[in-house]
């Protein structure tokens, strides 16, 4: 049995090394190939310009002429009215002069007025692109994105603390079952809520988009849009809970469980923080596309402070035990929600108005189409977890794969954290930097496909660089790590599998911020259909490797599965996308 399991692993490694040699190629293909596509020679610019005579006194709103991702629409609440508008024309405006109307939006066709005259004509710098480089440079850029990104990896780890949290309550109950019950209710909780999840990523994505022309009617029609929509999901959700909890619950649970009795009661409270938990994403991802990730995560910080203060008072003081846990929930979720009401309210992001009433189809439609495209990328997902989990499960009877698995996706989560965060900074600042924007005093014009693929460029080389730094560092930590388990056969069994969640890193940091940039191009159903091809790839790897090598051989299949994903990436880049080299005569 020795030897068998000494060839196995032998085996095994071997094609771990294969593997780890193929994931490094094909990850630095992607990169090596953007040097192919240098910023300059895409050009983005159409000018659609007419001129007309202006009249004395007249005046005409003019979108937001920022430099770049990193100026921010309506981020501040003391923003004035004279900071968001400005007006061409006034009392010094003969009717000599004139004004130039540039068509630079592709999404309503409306003209974007630059304040120009015939006594001060401009000379346009929009076809001087700066050669910006892809490597990180610790300029001003990395400095913005980085001003972005670090709150957004605050708000990822936070959630999973505050989980940790939470349980740890629970179980100084000193009641197994009590533990299982909540555990239970809350894994229904949050499979239900993955069916909106769609919403965050194209309300961040069309929020970003007005955000960037300037258009405070198009931010407030995003964002009520989607909680207009949210709303009628999460009534579903709720409804459904609260109406049959048993086969909700049914799930994950045997018909007449002992752990029922805890879980119902958790799951009838939990139900009412439904809407209150879909306004806090939608809030967030609002935030977001206003290029504000602080203000959300101070909201995160307050709110779950408040959960982490109840718990203990409402489950022991107040004797109510795992309802306790819910309604200390329920409550940090209404005082997020209703902190990002009244902050989107005062930054009039949203108005009343537009909540209570029924959008048209033709506003519904971006939101819905975009919706249900990554909701075909969710299933795909979520079926290549499960087949993972089944196949683990299948691998012995003694449960030892299944922990050397747990403790591997340990180890992968790591990095994860920080990648996955840079990914929602990919989903909001491209389509931001994608929108051609005027200076209205001096004329300079930024943004638009070169700007937007220079930022891209360097987001991927962060993606890369970043990818590398984390799976060393997993590496390094790996033996430390490795102790979290006390079973020396667990630990045996999760080396390889170990190895290879440190070097998908590589890969993971290309991937990630690839599937990002995708969203942020409004490109949903190709990233639908590229996952759609990727889990076909895994099932198929998970129906062969894992019978030659085991659990490494599943490990395997996760690789095959990222692999195709970052075929999907470099052929968006560099085919398909609307910042290829192929596509860089269409407009924006």
């Amino acid at each position: 049995m020795t030897q068998q399991y000494s060839i196995v692993r032998h085996d095994a490694t071997s094609a771990g090394r294969i593997l780890l040699a193929f994931s490094l190629v094909a990850a630095s293909f992607l990169v090596v190939e953007s040097f192919a596509i240098h910023p300059s020679s895409i050009q983005s610019q159409r000018h659609v310009s007419s001129t007309c005579r202006g009249r004395r006194g007249a005046v005409a709103p003019l979108p937001i002429a920022d430099r770049g991702f990193s100026a921010r629409f309506m981020s501040n609440a003391s923003t004035d009215e004279d900071e968001i508008i400005d007006v061409v024309g006034g009392n010094n405006v003969d009717d000599s002069e004139h004004v130039v109307v540039d068509a630079l939006s592709k999404d309503d066709e409306k003209p974007v007025l630059q304040n120009t005259s015939t006594k001060t004509t401009q000379t346009s710098t929009a076809n001087k692109e700066e050669d910006i480089s892809m490597w990180p440079q610790f300029d001003d850029l990395d400095k913005r994105m980085m001003k972005i990104a670090l709150p957004c990896i605050a708000n990822f780890a936070i959630n999973p603390l505050i989980g940790a949290v939470d349980l740890f309550w629970v179980n100084r109950m000193g009641n197994a079952l009590a533990v299982a019950g909540q555990a239970a209710a809350n894994q229904v909780f949050s499979s239900a809520f993955w069916i909106v999840s769609v919403l965050p990523s194209v309300t961040a994505t069309l929020v970003s988009k007005a955000n960037a022309k300037g258009d405070e009617g198009e931010v407030q029609d995003a964002v009520s849009q989607a909680l207009v929509a949210g709303f009628y999901v999460s009534l579903v959700g709720s409804l459904l809970m609260l109406r049959y909890p048993d086969k909700v619950l049914s799930s994950v649970l045997k018909d007449g469980a002992p752990a029922l009795q805890y879980a119902k009661p958790y799951l009838f409270i939990r139900s009412f923080a439904f809407l209150p938990s879909l306004i806090s994403i939608i809030g967030f991802s609002a935030f977001r596309g206003t290029l504000d990730t602080k203000t959300p995560l101070k909201i995160s910080l307050f709110s779950n402070m408040c959960n982490a203060v109840l718990d203990p008072i409402l489950m022991f003081t107040m004797a109510m035990g795992v309802p306790g846990a819910a309604l200390a929930t329920l409550f940090a979720e209404v005082v997020s929600a209703g902190s990002f009401l009244a902050l989107m309210l005062k930054r009039r992001m949203i108005r009343w108005s537009k909540i209570f009433r029924l959008p048209s189809w033709t506003a519904l439609k971006p939101l819905l189409k975009g919706g249900a495209a990554l909701q075909l990328r969710n299933v795909a997902l979520n079926l290549t977890f499960l087949a993972v989990a089944r196949v683990t499960q299948s691998l012995d009877d003694n449960g030892v794969a299944a922990a050397a698995h747990a403790l591997a996706i340990q180890v992968f989560q790591i990095g994860g954290i920080v990648l996955l965060a840079l990914s929602t900074v990919a989903q909001t600042v491209v389509p931001n930097e994608m929108i051609e924007r005027v200076d209205p005093v001096t004329g300079e014009k930024s943004g638009g496909k070169s700007a937007a693929k220079s930022l891209v460029n360097r987001l991927m080389s962060w993606g890369f660089i970043l990818g590398i730094v984390l799976g060393s560092l997993q590496l390094v930590l790996l033996p430390a790590l490795q102790k979290s388990s006390p079973l020396e056969e667990v630990r045996q069994a999760a080396v390889i599998p170990s190895i290879l969640a440190s070097v998908y890193q590589i890969m993971n940091g290309l991937v990630f911020i690839g599937e990002g940039v995708m969203v942020g191009c409004g490109n949903f159903m190709q990233l639908s259909l590229s996952t759609v091809v990727a889990t076909c790839a895994a099932l198929l790897s998970l129906n062969t490797l894992p019978k030659m090598y085991g659990l490494t051989g599943v490990w395997m299949s996760f690789g095959v599965f990222n692999i195709f994903r970052l075929a999907g990436v470099w052929l968006h880049q560099t085919r398909l996308g609307p910042l290829a080299k192929v596509n860089k005569k269409q407009k924006v």
